[in-house]
């Protein structure tokens, strides 16, 4: 039987956005074809990251490698990254373990039956991977351009007078992850746990002083164990 593993990958960690509808039909992708599935990788982070900073995708691609699978399903290339040279880069080293990826919404596989490069393929993700890379060019021109022409108009940035929250506000709005912080949970899983960014824990721990709290707290358990240990 075939093996296979699913990556699945959304830009943002809110509610709006989640991997549930990727990692479906890719499952039943995986059920119809009978291919056995070895593990499910899920990642909420932009693809514009670099493919080496997104830490999940490079823990499935060394799983495919390492444990010799034969597909990796996508539900589309975009998934792989908006680089086309980060997209071969990846291709290439499955492709040299001969792990063949799938693409969902093209219907295509990277690779034939008989381990060779898929040509067609080749083709469409070489091209693909480059219209993406210059459309997300386009888009940030785009926003740089519409920005300058706000502010020769005299439109100002920033928050407008009065839309800062007080610290009453930020604390019931992130009582969830100020609670998870005093007990002394690590920053990413408390942004994990807490469905927030990274740098909002960050600037939540240091905006209510919880770094001198969980140092605290620490340098307690500490001696509290060095207690029982002379006891």
């Amino acid at each position: 039987m075939k093996t296979a593993v699913i990556y699945a990958r959304v830009s943002s960690s809110n509610d709006r956005q989640n991997t549930q509808r990727q990692i479906e039909d890719l499952t039943q992708f995986a059920s119809r074809n009978e291919y056995q599935l070895m593990g499910t990788y899920e990642e909420h982070i932009s693809g514009a990251t670099k493919n080496e900073n997104r830490m999940v995708l490079m823990e499935c691609i060394n799983y495919c490698i390492e444990h010799q699978v034969n597909y990796l399903l996508l539900s589309e290339l975009s998934r792989l990254g908006r680089s086309a040279l980060q997209v071969l880069k990846s291709l290439e080293m499955l492709h040299e373990s001969g792990v063949s990826v799938y693409i969902q919404n093209l219907g295509i596989h990277t690779l034939q039956p008989n381990g060779e490069v898929n040509p067609v393929a080749s083709i469409m993700v070489t091209v693909l991977a480059e219209m993406a890379n210059i459309e997300r060019s386009n888009i940030v021109y785009r926003l740089n351009s519409g920005r300058d022409s706000y502010i020769k108009n005299g439109g100002k940035l920033g928050r407008k007078p009065g839309s800062v929250k007080t610290s009453e506000q930020k604390r019931e709005e992130y009582k969830e992850v100020i609670s998870l912080l005093k007990k002394g949970y690590a920053i990413r899983n408390v942004a994990k746990l807490g469905g927030v960014s990274v740098s909002t824990v960050q600037r939540i721990k240091k905006e209510f002083n919880l770094t001198q709290l969980y140092t605290l707290m620490h340098q307690s358990h500490k001696n509290k164990s060095r207690t029982q240990i002379h006891t």
